[in-house]
């Protein structure tokens, strides 16, 4: 082996190669490309670990015999990866997909990258969790809010639908621009059932068009899929 795939948030500066962008703050603005790549002593292919997920999905999961690939991270951030003829399409600046960081209430909450209301601060997992909080709900995971909901909890119910409104609007936002061919959820808040039903039912009030066609589906490859999809692109770059 003389190449290895390393999926990360964030992505590199064209500039001077550094971290840019990254929810994990204390690597922004580090040489983590050039640091591996010495202390490996090996080629190394830094992805962002949502482009990674996309590629796994697109290439061996959910999304496996589509064209145009969605694939969405919803956990401790919001992330996007666009997969287009099973390569990754990354756009000049090597943002594409970012859909986490359209500010969509600047007026809303201030995310890390600088801006406010931006979709991360709407709809991560932690942003469910401060929600609830902030509706006078006792601390508790995503997972404990939506089970609440699930179970008639008045505070949660309001939390969460007003949650799976916001993805609604924002994934369909996407859809709109991309029109892909499926959406796949991933992450640890791509379990939560109800953004099948209700979440996929806001994204169909929101879309520019009569009838969603677009299927949203979990991800077939679970925790794994952004380390298989840095595994494929390493073979990918290195063929």
């Amino acid at each position: 082996c003389d190449v290895v795939g390393i999926g990360t948030p964030g992505s590199l500066s064209a500039r001077d190669g550094t971290l840019k962008n990254s929810n994990t703050t204390c690597l922004n603005g580090r040489p983590l490309h050039a640091d591996l790549e010495r202390r490996l002593g090996l080629r190394v292919l830094l992805e962002n670990d949502a482009n990674c997920f996309a590629l796994a999905e697109a290439r061996a999961g959910a999304g496996q015999g589509r064209a145009m690939v969605f694939g969405v991270i919803l956990g401790t951030g919001v992330g996007g990866g666009i997969v287009h003829e099973g390569r990754i399409w990354v756009g000049p600046q090597h943002i594409a997909g970012e859909w986490g960081h359209h500010a969509i209430d600047p007026s809303g909450p201030a995310c890390y990258c600088g801006q406010r209301g931006c979709v991360e601060t709407m709809i991560s997992g932690p942003a469910l969790e401060v929600a609830y909080r902030a509706a006078g709900g006792s601390p508790a995971t995503a997972a404990e809010v939506a089970a609440r909901a699930a179970a008639g909890e008045p505070r949660a119910t309001a939390v969460v639908d007003r949650y799976l409104d916001r993805f609604g609007r924002a994934l369909a936002n996407v859809i709109n621009i991309l029109d892909p061919d499926v959406v796949v959820l991933g992450g640890g808040v791509s379990r939560l059932d109800a953004l099948y039903t209700q979440g996929r039912e806001a994204v169909a009030r929101y879309v520019f068009n009569d009838e969603l066609r677009t299927p949203i589906v979990p991800n077939r490859l679970g925790d794994s899929a952004g380390v298989i999809g840095a595994a494929l692109l390493a073979a990918q770059r290195s063929s």
